[in-house]
Order: structure tokens, then C-alpha cells, then sequence
């Protein structure tokens, strides 16, 4: 019976802290407790710039209402629909973006000493907790396409070779999809790596519409994985910082809330989770015809930019069956070296000239993220602007960087290269040869080009002074202006 009654769907019409907020807002509590603001009549100009309604739900953890960090009543319920919607055993409400449920995956699957099979172009967020937590990264490089020059995904033979290098290893993580769209065979990965119990964790930051939309690349879920972490905010319309960790049978529920709770804030925001309440009851009720009209839109996209020439929208044709197992046509992702113009160069014009903001804008892509909210009107507008800036700014594309990523050379795990003693501040010219010990990336995508425990050669470093004078917002170093770096310090021998 049991079974039986788990097995039955829940009723995803329900939205538990949401209700609960409205509850607690109609019964006028009198407040003496935090926020301090008490509902918005100490901070005019707050309710001025969110509005009576959004302060007045601004409130802090107490029994109608639930504990983030220890769920028994309206959390607990939200969770389970989650689970339910997502197709998994565990779902967790996260206020600390997806950058939090990345960590916690980690966190949760390996500790100090411990190896941890990724590829490289991984979020920053994964690398982040293996400074944390002392676990070894051990780096599938991936190929890369030759013309477009981004990073694809993880090849099956390529996983194999790592997994026989290291049978020790007790995790895979996996980008799925990645920011330009590219999918990997998942449910091959995780048969391969379940043969040999490592755990599969996936970020899935980029795959929320995955869960919803009909005819998408397969999720984590559904492919066995034992985690995933998806960025409701991204596709799946919740606040901007909302996310959710899902978790298979094979992983403790209990184990991952501890891991949660050793680094998110225990003043979880009401507001967010019921921003990922509501977004998830949307998506449920809603999102096979929203996903629909999603792929619509940036399909028609995709082929009116490829008819102006010189740019390149591209799809599905790209699916080898390997590196690129599937496609995310959601992902509007334009070449642009063959007008002359970086990606970067494209995307300033479109934002300064043209009042159009897109996701991202790389050495040689541009990226609009097309999502549940966007109409076809503003596609047509992108469209206009795009034949625009190729009439009036292309230029022959010689001297162009013509690729995204560069393999690295690995000399100490991230823990050990961060905490090292540093030599400080050396002018990025003469790093070559050194061993960086900080982030340097351009955000988004968020991918480092350097990170701590890798070599710095001439070419990430004519990289790099190339993205800054083309106008890419280079994040991570300590030297805000990205013109030195911390490297580990060299010990001289008398």
C-alpha cells in the first residue's frame, strides 16, 4: 500500500510555501523578530523599490512556516512536490544559487584525498569545492570543435580511459547541457560509472526545461544519475539565485542536508523559495506548451539569423554521437568570426546601440538565452539588429582567436595550489612557466581559463590580454584589473 501510494503523482497544484506566506500575511502578526525593516515600515525606499507585498513576505523562519535547514512541514512538502515534478527520490530547495547545490554535490560525493572525474570546462562553483574540500580533479579534456572553438562534452572513450587510469576514483561529474547546448551521452556515463560505484553527479544548471519540454536531451533523472543541480532561474522562471539539488535513491537524504548546512545561510530567503514554490507548480501545469513555444522561438531564430550570412546559429547538426550526443536547440548560440567582429564585440554593439542585453558574448559566440518568458517580437528585433551590425561593422576576421578553451597543465590540486605560499602580484606578462594559484575567467560562461594548480604558458597568457582588449569581463584574480597574478612562490637553493 505504501508503494502504491508513492508511486501515485502528487497534486503539483499545490504550492505549500507560497500558501503558507499568504496565510501568514492575511493573519497580521505583530513582528518582533528579524528582518528588522518589520515588513517594510522601517525602509520606505525598500517598499518604494520592491512594492508592500514583496517586503511583507520578507520574513524569517518560525513555525507556520518551516526551517530551511531543518524541513518538517510546508519546506518538506515544497520538496517532495519537487521531487515529484523532477522525477526524482530527494529534492532540496536552494537559496544560494546553483553554485550551492554544485558545491554540495561535490561535497557530498568525495572528501579530501579522494578523486573526482570531471571535465575541465566545468562552473567555477565545482573547483571552488575541491579548494574546499581537498579532493583531487581528475580532468577529461574535451575535444573541441574546430571552426566554432568551444569545448564539447565528455566522449565515452575518454570516460572509460579515466575511469581505467583511476579505478580509485569514486565520482563522475558531468556538464549536461553545456552553456552553448552541447549534451554528452549521459545514460551511457552513468551505466559505466555505476559498473565501476562511482557516483554520477550532473550539473545541470543549464536543463531545467529538460524536466518539462517534450523532445529534449534526456535529464539526469531520468538517466539514473545520483545528483543533479538545475538553475530554476535560468529557464524555469524563478528568482534569480533559486535553484533546486535532486537526488536519486541511491544517495542520503539525511547526509545531503548536512552537507547543505555546512555552508547555506540559515536566514534562507522566503522570498526565493517560494519564487521556486511557484516556478516549479508553473512548469508542471504548464510547461510542456511553454517549452513548446520555447523551441518554436528559437528555432525560427536560428534560421532567419542563418539566412543574413556570415553568422552562424547552429543545432542538431552538430550531434556526432559522441561529444555532442544531443543538442540543446533552446541554446541560441551565433558565431560570429565570420563577419570580422569577436563575439564580445557583437555583444557590446547589440547592448549599446541596439538597448538588446544577451547572455553572453565569448571570443567567438554570442549567446541569447531564449526562455519561457520571451516573444517573438523581441526575436525579431535581435534578428534586425544582428543584419544591422553585419552591414554597418563587418570586417575581415584576420587576426581573430578562433577557440574558447585551452588544455591545461595540472600541477597541484586546487586545495594545494590555493593555499600555498604565494609569490604576489606578478605582471601577467612574465607568468609564463609559473604555477597560478587563483581563478582567472571570463564570466559568463564562468568557465576559468586558469584556476589554481595549473601552468601558465604563453598562450593562456596571449589569451587573456587578448579577452581584455576585447572587452570580456575577466573575473577571479585579486588584482581587479586582471594585470598580475598570485603564483606559487619558487624556492631557491643555496
Amino acid at each position: 500500500m505504501d508503494l502504491l501510494k508513492k508511486l501515485k503523482p502528487m497534486n503539483q497544484d499545490k504550492a505549500p510555501v507560497y500558501e503558507a506566506l499568504e496565510e501568514f500575511r492575511r493573519n497580521r502578526v505583530v513582528p518582533f523578530d528579524v528582518p528588522g525593516h518589520k515588513r517594510g515600515r522601517g525602509n520606505p525606499e525598500l517598499v518604494k523599490l520592491l512594492g508592500k507585498q514583496c517586503v511583507e513576505l520578507d520574513v524569517n523562519s518560525m513555525k507556520p512556516l518551516d526551517n530551511l535547514c531543518h524541513p518538517i512541514s510546508v519546506i518538506k512538502e515544497a520538496e517532495a512536490l519537487a521531487a515529484d515534478a523532477f522525477g526524482a527520490a530527494h529534492a532540496f530547495l536552494m537559496v544560494g544559487g546553483t553554485t550551492s547545490a554544485v558545491q554540495t554535490m561535490v561535497m557530498t560525493a568525495c572528501k579530501a584525498g579522494e578523486k573526482i572525474i570531471l571535465p575541465r570546462n566545468v562552473h567555477r562553483s565545482v573547483i571552488n569545492a575541491l579548494v574546499v574540500n581537498g579532493a583531487t580533479p581528475i580532468y577529461v579534456n574535451p575535444d573541441t570543435d574546430k571552426k566554432l572553438g568551444i569545448a564539447l562534452g565528455m566522449k565515452i572513450s575518454q570516460v572509460e580511459k579515466a575511469i581505467e587510469e583511476n579505478p580509485d576514483a569514486v565520482a563522475i561529474l558531468v556538464n549536461n547541457p553545456t552553456y552553448y547546448g552541447i549534451c554528452s551521452n549521459l545514460r551511457k556515463i552513468v551505466e559505466i560509472a555505476h559498473q565501476h560505484n562511482m557516483l554520477v553527479l550532473v550539473d545541470e544548471a543549464h536543463g531545467t526545461h529538460f524536466y518539462f519540454g517534450e523532445n529534449m536531451p534526456v535529464t539526469a533523472m531520468a538517466a539514473g544519475a545520483d545528483m543533479a543541480s538545475v538553475s530554476m532561474h535560468k529557464s524555469g522562471g524563478s528568482l534569480t539565485q533559486s535553484s533546486f539539488l535532486l537526488a536519486g535513491p541511491g544517495v542520503s537524504a539525511g547526509y545531503v542536508r548536512q552537507v547543505i548546512n555546512l555552508t547555506q545561510t540559515t536566514s534562507a530567503s522566503y522570498l526565493l523559495m517560494a519564487s521556486l514554490d511557484v516556478s516549479r507548480r508553473n512548469l508542471a501545469l504548464r510547461g510542456k506548451e511553454s517549452f513548446r513555444q520555447v523551441c518554436e522561438i528559437a528555432e525560427y531564430a536560428r534560421k532567419e539569423i542563418n539566412k543574413i550570412g556570415g553568422y552562424y546559429a547552429y543545432g542538431k547538426e552538430l550531434i556526432n554521437g559522441d561529444s555532442v550526443y544531443d543538442f540543446d536547440t533552446t541554446k541560441l548560440t551565433v558565431f560570429t568570426l565570420d563577419i570580422g567582429l569577436a563575439g564580445i564585440e557583437v555583444y557590446d554593439i547589440l547592448r549599446d546601440e541596439y538597448d538588446i542585453q544577451l547572455e553572453l558574448g565569448d571570443i567567438g559566440n554570442v549567446l541569447a538565452y531564449i526562455s519561457i518568458g520571451d516573444r517573438m517580437r523581441e526575436v525579431e528585433r535581435l534578428v534586425s539588429a544582428l543584419y544591422d551590425i553585419k552591414r554597418l561593422y563587418s570586417r575581415d576576421r584576420t587576426g581573430l582567436f578562433d577557440h574558447e578553451y585551452i588544455n591545461p597543465q595540472v600541477v597541484l590540486t586546487p586545495q594545494e595550489a590555493f593555499y600555498a605560499v604565494k609569490e604576489e602580484m606578478i605582471p601577467i606578462r612574465e607568468t609564463n612557466g609559473r604555477v597560478c594559484t587563483e581563478f582567472v575567467m571570463s564570466y559568463p560562461p564562468g568557465i576559468p581559463i586558469l584556476a589554481p594548480g595549473e601552468r601558465i604558458t604563453q598562450e593562456i597568457i596571449d589569451y587573456i590580454l587578448y579577452a581584455k582588449e576585447k572587452g570580456c569581463s575577466l573575473t577571479g584574480p585579486e588584482d581587479e584589473r586582471c594585470e598580475r597574478l598570485n603564483v606559487i612562490k619558487e624556492m631557491k637553493l643555496y
